[in-house]
């Protein structure tokens, strides 16, 4: 599985659950979970941006080939290049961490009717 491919990103969050995917804007593929976005697809770079921690944001932003998301930086979120140095495994357990955080940020009448 290469998650910089948008058809394996799409698997990959359609397999985590009561995650939706949705394509908006420019045709990117958006990763949903109660309704609150977690990761993209950008259709356009081929990047791959999801929220992360505070810590991750730091650590993550001074690697090459990562960088603060455009528009939603401020909200901790980062963009991965596929050429960034960033191994699949790694990107699939901060694309986990990104829903874990979007996930309990919701409320838990939201987290039950997902089954969660």
């Amino acid at each position: 599985m290469n998650l910089f491919r948008r058809a394996d990103f799409e698997a990959y969050v359609l397999g985590l659950p009561g995650t939706t995917l949705v394509h908006q804007w420019r045709d990117d593929s958006v990763a949903k979970i109660g309704g609150k976005i977690f990761a993209l697809f950008d259709r356009d770079d081929g990047e791959i941006w999801f929220k992360a921690s505070d810590l991750g944001f730091r650590l993550l932003t001074e690697q090459p080939g990562i960088r603060p998301a455009p528009y939603f930086a401020r909200a901790g979120w980062v963009a991965v290049a596929p050429a960034a140095r960033l191994s699949q495994a790694d990107l699939a357990a901060y694309i986990d961490q990104a829903r874990e955080l979007v996930l309990a940020r919701l409320t838990g009448k939201a987290r039950a009717e997902l089954g969660l």
